[in-house]
């Protein structure tokens, strides 16, 4: 089973997002069964808040489902619990370095990574309220990575 936490700073937008897109994407492919896949925030501010509503407006839009959650702040011990970290932009990177104490098994990446736009940040709705923006960003990524994993015979 791959095992994937994807993370941004209160885990109400973008990484939501990414959770149910990967989620989709894994049960159209016939292997939902073959994932766990979760998603956190690294700071404490919106714990226990459910995905914010304009987040769960463009996942209805894009036909993707989702279901009622509480936001949660990813911990140390997570790092042994999963396969990939994945976070939104590079201040979620160094968040999360600091909090798992670092990436000794080279498990963290940026999501963007697994495209042509490496390097790249998914861009952030909460400052510009442009959802659109994000969720293709991370339906890109969540895309590629899936390509990624299946193309690496991982599952």
């Amino acid at each position: 089973m791959i095992k994937i936490m994807f993370v941004c700073h209160g885990n109400i937008c973008r990484s939501p997002m990414a959770e149910f897109v990967m989620k989709d994407l894994s049960a159209r492919a016939g292997l939902a069964d073959r994932f766990m896949i979760m998603s956190s925030a690294t700071s404490a501010e919106e714990i226990g808040s459910d995905m914010h509503r304009a987040s769960q407006a463009k996942l209805r839009g894009e036909g993707v489902p989702f279901e009622r959650r509480r936001a949660v702040q990813l911990t140390r011990a997570d790092y042994g619990k999963f396969d990939y970290i994945i976070g939104m932009d590079g201040q979620h990177i160094r968040n999360i370095l600091r909090i798992c104490g670092g990436d000794p098994e080279e498990k963290v990446w940026k999501l963007m990574d697994f495209t042509d736009e490496a390097g790249e940040d998914v861009a952030d709705p909460w400052y510009t309220g442009n959802f659109t923006r994000a969720y293709d960003d991370i339906r890109k990524g969540c895309e590629s990575l899936l390509n990624k994993i299946r193309g690496e015979g991982l599952l």
